[in-house]
């Protein structure tokens, strides 16, 4: 049997869409050299498009203006990738949900956060700073800040399934005390005192695991 030919329409459409995702990662992959090199309040939306070879109304059209930039470019450093993917899609939070024990899932957490905040912080610092004269900035900010509370949330209610837990803490207090603990603010007070962001994952795995924890491992170090 002959497969059905696919109409141009289908085709041109599939193209367009291939097409419009290719600018839209050229514009993300610009805007997070520009934030690196410049900083936020130095970049300016056109020169991201500059940057990317497109006109300043396609930045605007494909990914919004800076505040929604610098979002996009956050997600996509969690996603450790070209693109941004949701958080249930990212390569670290899927070995968390397939470490066996709640004491590996802290572990492979707090090695992530050690990886990946070196580059976050600076982000959600400028977001924070600029949200003092900008209240788009602001409101980016706080959703940034809501949404890591509500995967805080998820992860409790995991480390909850392996029945490893503590019996007296809520889901709700097991999310907040992470959520405090992988925060800008705390990783920064850590790492500005001579520690490394290495250092930094240990310490958050070891104050995690210990805290939340019933079961022998949670005292136990990996060997190295």
């Amino acid at each position: 049997m002959k497969e059905p030919v696919k109409s141009p329409r289908t085709y041109n459409a599939t193209r367009r869409q291939a097409a419009a995702e290719r600018t839209r990662l050229t514009i993300l992959a610009a805007a997070r050299e520009l934030f690196a090199e410049r900083g936020y309040v130095a970049t300016s939306v056109q020169a991201v498009a500059d940057r990317a070879q497109v006109a300043l109304d396609t930045v605007y059209a494909t990914v919004g203006r800076k505040p929604q930039l610098l979002l996009a470019v956050h997600d996509m450093v969690l996603a450790e990738g070209p693109a941004a993917v949701q958080a249930e899609q990212r390569d670290y939070v899927r070995a968390v949900r397939a470490a066996p024990t709640a004491a590996a899932k802290l572990r492979t957490y707090a090695a992530a956060m050690g990886r990946l905040l070196p580059d976050t912080v600076p982000i959600m610092s400028a977001l924070r700073e600029a949200g003092a004269s900008d209240a788009s900035c602001a409101e980016q900010y706080q959703l940034i800040s809501e949404r890591r509370a509500t995967n805080m949330r998820l992860l409790a209610a995991d480390l909850r399934s392996t029945g490893e837990l503590r019996d007296d803490l809520t889901d709700d207090l097991v999310a907040e005390l992470i959520w405090s603990l992988n925060s800008p603010e705390w990783f920064t007070l850590i790492t500005s005192r001579g520690h490394s962001p290495g250092e930094y994952g240990d310490l958050l795995a070891d104050v995690l695991c210990r805290t939340l924890l019933t079961s022998e491992e949670a005292f136990a170090r990996p060997s190295r």
